[in-house]
């Protein structure tokens, strides 16, 4: 088992240059209705984490989305992302980074406007578990669940 680093968590650091993910979404039954995997790479422009994903899903369909990260203080966040409505707003606390954002989510040939409500845990020195609750009007749809790996 690898260990946990000192200090408080850094999303920027972890997600800086190349990562891996897998990931799954379940419906709010919790019947798991699609897998993907991501391949990301960060790097770091005036402070900020811009971060780039690629996602490849298990019925071939690939999506980018690319993540600008910017820390607010010393454990504070905002984030933007492409289909987002407006930023992603929150911060580390006990070592577990909250963020909260609208989201316009693709479904077919239309889009949906959700909430999605994300936690992450750096659960290993080179692993992060990210869990989010997606809702529309408080209800829960679904939720998706990853875990990011640093490339080796």
């Amino acid at each position: 088992m690898s260990r946990l680093p000192e200090g408080a968590f850094r999303i920027e650091e972890f997600l800086l240059g190349r990562s891996q993910a897998e990931g799954f979404f379940q419906d709010f039954t919790g019947r798991i209705r699609r897998r993907f995997s991501v391949e990301l790479e960060g790097r770091l422009d005036d402070g900020v984490l811009v971060l780039s994903e690629d996602f490849l899903f298990d019925d071939g369909a690939t999506e980018q989305r690319v993540w600008r990260i910017m820390p607010v203080g010393p454990e504070g966040y905002t984030a933007s992302a492409d289909d987002m409505i407006g930023e992603a707003h929150g911060g580390v606390r006990s070592g577990v980074l909250r963020w909260s954002y609208l989201f316009s989510l693709k479904l077919g040939a239309r889009r949906l406007r959700v909430r999605f409500r994300d936690t992450f845990v750096q659960i290993a020195e080179d692993a992060l578990l990210n869990t989010a609750s997606i809702t529309k009007f408080g209800l829960e749809l679904g939720r998706t669940t990853i875990v990011f790996r640093r490339a080796a």
